[in-house]
């Protein structure tokens, strides 16, 4: 190996070495590697509770060149395991920018590798799966990391150490109706589309029991995206199975799979999952193609649909799997993708209209 001077690295589980250059906070991390293939949005990625334990590999060879800014965050205190970079740039040119990236993932004990081949690193995940690695210093020997991987499990309570710790309010200008959001992870731009629409959101945490959600007396319940397997939170799946017929019901991402087990369909882990800005969605009603922006690893097995009321009304045009269930009877519905996403795509915000429109259905009834 030439020494380019060198000062982090990047171990694979099997022994796969990307040498490369620090920046971010300096400790190791045995994470979940993953990959992304936005083209722009990095913060909002960083800032995604979804993220959690996960080490992104961002496709895109640029980042940290338009810097951080304060409004475009998705949660408050960042939490994704690491970020892999091509090329790492620490003098941003933005005149929204705060601070820079690498500044970022300091404050908030994120590490970073940057200068390695993540076309290459790219094709292992696609080839081999998503896997346990280890960022770690130069000084640090395959067999240690090897070592430290194979004892170090991934944690499986994602969701509860990033879901609100307690009830909290956001008012729409001109509030019509009510939403509770269950928080698994909960992206902020999901609570402003709400509230631009006229819903005034009041945010429970995970494991918020039913009888709470409907002291609350909602027009409708929000179920969030969030990290990790669905079939681990099943406080969220047994509120659903309480709640389900009494209220509409709209959920994304983890929410969508966590209605598909409430149902009594399954769920499993895809290869390498969906994550980045440009997934191609058909929907089955319209016939119309939607460009999605997706983040996930687990994935609502289509076989099992038959045995639950559940509709398939979205799929993926590029590996067939479902994403968008519904329930019309119950006022049930989910998507797999991420119809509020920053930057964008911006073509499936009709889902918020969507909900809003089953909830003055269902007022008018009652």
């Amino acid at each position: 190996m030439i020494d380019l001077g060198y000062n982090r690295k990047l171990i694979l589980e099997e022994g796969e070495v990307y040498p490369g250059f620090a920046f971010g906070d300096p400790g190791d991390r045995v994470l979940e590697i993953v990959f992304n293939t936005s083209m722009a949005g990095y913060q909002e990625i960083l800032s995604d509770p979804s993220y959690t334990d996960q080490a992104v590999v961002m496709t895109y060879p640029l980042i940290g060149n338009y810097g951080m800014a304060a409004e475009d965050y998705e949660t408050k205190i960042p939490t994704i395991g690491g970020l892999i970079v091509r090329e790492y740039n620490d003098l941003p040119s933005n005149f929204r920018s705060e601070k820079t990236l690498g500044a970022v993932m300091e404050q908030y004990g994120i590490p970073g590798i940057c200068g390695l081949d993540t076309r290459k690193l790219t094709r292992s995940i696609r080839d081999r799966g998503s896997r346990k690695c280890l960022i770690t210093g130069m000084d640090t020997t395959v067999e240690e990391g090897l070592r430290m991987l194979a004892e170090t499990p991934l944690r499986r309570d994602a969701v509860s150490r990033v879901s609100c710790g307690e009830i909290w309010r956001s008012e729409a200008a001109e509030a019509r109706y009510h939403v509770v959001a269950i928080d698994c992870g909960m992206k902020l731009n999901i609570v402003r589309s709400l509230n631009a629409r006229g819903c005034t959101v009041t945010v429970v945490p995970w494991n918020t029991p039913a009888g709470t959600v409907e002291a609350l007396k909602p027009d409708g319940v929000f179920l969030s995206n969030g990290p990790g397997d669905p079939e681990d939170v099943t406080p969220v799946i047994d509120t659903v199975r309480a709640l389900r017929g009494r209220y509409p019901i709209f959920g994304i991402c983890l929410g969508h799979q966590m209605i598909a087990l409430a149902y009594g369909a399954k769920t499993y882990k895809l290869k390498f999952g969906h994550r980045g800005g440009n997934h191609p969605v058909k929907n089955l009603t319209t016939g119309r193609v939607e460009i999605t922006s997706q983040n996930h690893s687990y994935a609502v097995d289509g076989d099992s649909l038959s045995a639950t009321p559940l509709q398939c009304t979205h799929v993926n045009l590029l590996d067939g799997t479902v994403e968008g269930l519904a329930c019309p009877a119950e006022h049930v519905f989910s998507v797999q993708y991420h119809p509020e996403s920053a930057p964008g795509p911006q073509d499936s915000a009709y889902l918020f209209d969507r909900f809003i429109d089953m909830m003055e259905e269902v007022g008018r009834r009652a």
